[in-house]
């Protein structure tokens, strides 16, 4: 009989956006067990159904958990480097030992554990589509206060405004290397 290998699946929410933190989930299911229902890269879900499929994921999945890299932390290491750590402490964090690691992605951060990135893994691997979705419901619970953006939590776009952010008493802050951000007062 083959011995159960525990394989975790990674992904990262707020790369993109310029304003707040970035967030990394990383999940582990059972391999006895069905993969739960819904599971799809989160990006295709609607915010109703990450919601609802992320509450699945938290209670089926053997292990899971979500980790952060600061707005300081993007700042004085880069973008890829602070989404790399939050990866990082997302896996440092579960409560199981693993046999391997997948990351949506081209680059892996530093573990202890074999790791592989796939390109577009969230769309391609269940276990990583489910890391996407607790990172993404994650950093919209954190970055949804009174503030949203027009189309995407904190998308660029080319003609916007900040001022009312910088106004504004949100701990929100915009990473140094923009000033464009589209708000709409919730």
């Amino acid at each position: 009989m083959a011995a159960v290998r525990l394989i975790c699946g990674v992904d990262e929410a707020g790369r993109g956006p310029l304003a707040g933190p970035v967030c990394a989930a990383a999940v582990v299911f059972d391999p006895s067990r069905r993969v739960p229902r819904g599971i799809a890269d989160s990006k295709v879900l609607s915010v109703r159904e990450r919601e609802r499929v992320a509450d699945i994921i938290k209670k089926k999945a053997l292990a899971w958990s979500v980790a952060w890299a600061s707005v300081e932390e993007i700042d004085s290491l880069n973008i890829l480097q602070a989404s790399l750590l939050a990866m990082r402490r997302a896996v440092e964090s579960l409560s199981v030992p693993l046999d391997e690691v997948l990351l949506d992605g081209v680059h892996c951060p530093a573990l202890a554990v074999p790791a592989r990135a796939i390109v577009d893994g969230d769309a391609k691997v269940k276990v990583i589509a489910a890391a996407s979705i607790l990172a993404k419901t994650a950093r919209d619970a954190e970055m949804c206060g009174d503030w949203t953006g027009s189309t995407h939590k904190r998308a660029a776009t080319a003609c916007s405004d900040v001022s009312a952010l910088r106004n504004s008493r949100s701990t929100v802050r915009l990473q140094p290397f923009t000033d464009s951000l589209v708000l709409v007062r919730k």
